[in-house]
């Protein structure tokens, strides 16, 4: 591994040290509050100066919060819901009804495993055709009965294997554009570790469109972008910084709203604060979208997407 990507090597050894301190005396507790103070220096100091290539890295964190984590943090009488009423469940794809701070909301979000049994059971957050129809059947559901979507999105992309081909990818990704652009209650879509490509925008198009600090968002990852560019995909830190695939960069390029917070040292090191901090970003949304009406809603989210990809034509003297 790489220096530039064993940037965090210095804060796990400050916390390993943190952690060794035995005993609750007064020096005890003096020990305590110099290793917090410096190890919250040292968070600062590395987390506000990563590269696009780390922010990747970051975002792509084995202990990052995944959707049913928020879920778990924000939201109430969570109910999960399964199955594309067509052909199967997939695991890749969460969606059911919750309570968000005694609002009735319609949840869907990716889901990434934490083992290597998990991870398999949930094919790494890449959902596959029957997924996105589940999300759609959910995502009508609430338009039906008034709720709110929040979506949470963190996957590679949408899986690309030869059945997921067979039984619709790109028709259910497509479908899911077009849908939820034209449905009349809020969304408000947070990009919470890996935007990939086709399968984050399957349920990223929103009122509100939000990104974690340190997640990113982009239309390949920088390992596929450099294996096409360069057919060397070593070349992935070049490629994430041609790419602009920060959340920094997606807000200056008036591709999402808002860049969320998270806690020191990254939504991995303090998920309840990352959590809050959130939960307090998606509150103030939803008040300002439920006072608009249904048409103004729809209005201001087609304008906000057709904003999207400007550019300047300019003709030779």
């Amino acid at each position: 591994m790489s220096s530039e990507e064993s940037f965090e090597e210095p804060i796990l050894k400050l916390r390993e040290e943190f952690l060794s301190i035995e005993g609750f005396g007064p020096e005890a507790e003096k020990q305590r509050a110099r290793l917090q103070k410096k190890l919250d220096d040292l968070q600062n100091k590395i987390f506000s100066n990563l590269s696009p290539w780390q922010e990747a890295i970051v975002a792509r964190h084995a202990q990052r919060p995944y959707t049913l984590d928020y879920v778990r943090m924000l939201c109430d009488d969570f109910v999960e819901f399964h199955g594309d009423r067509r052909f199967a469940d997939d695991p890749a794809l969460i969606c059911g009804t919750a309570t968000f701070r005694d609002r009735p909301v319609v949840i869907v979000g990716h889901q990434k495993g934490r083992n290597a049994k998990e991870r398999i059971e949930r094919n790494f957050g890449m959902p596959r055709p029957e997924g996105y129809r589940k999300a759609l059947r959910m995502m009508q559901t609430a338009a039906k009965f008034g709720r709110p979507i929040l979506s949470f999105i963190d996957t590679p992309g949408a899986y690309p294997g030869i059945e997921a081909e067979e039984r619709g990818q790109a028709e259910a990704i497509a479908l899911n554009l077009r849908e939820m652009a034209r449905l009349p209650v809020p969304i408000v879509c947070t990009v919470t570790g890996e935007g990939g490509s086709g399968g984050a925008l399957a349920i990223g198009v929103g009122d509100r469109v939000f990104m974690l600090e340190h997640s990113v968002y982009s239309v390949i990852s920088p390992e596929g972008c450099a294996a096409i560019l360069w057919r060397d995909a070593g070349r992935k830190k070049d490629a994430a910084q041609a790419m602009k695939i920060t959340a920094k960069d997606l807000k200056e390029l008036g591709v999402i709203d808002e860049v969320v917070p998270e806690a020191k040292g990254g939504a991995h090191s303090d998920p309840e604060e990352t959590a809050r901090l959130l939960g307090d970003t998606i509150a103030k949304a939803l008040d300002e979208l439920e006072a608009m009406s249904p048409e103004d809603r729809l209005t201001a989210r087609y304008e906000k997407f057709r904003r999207m990809g400007r550019f300047e034509e300019r003709l030779e003297t």
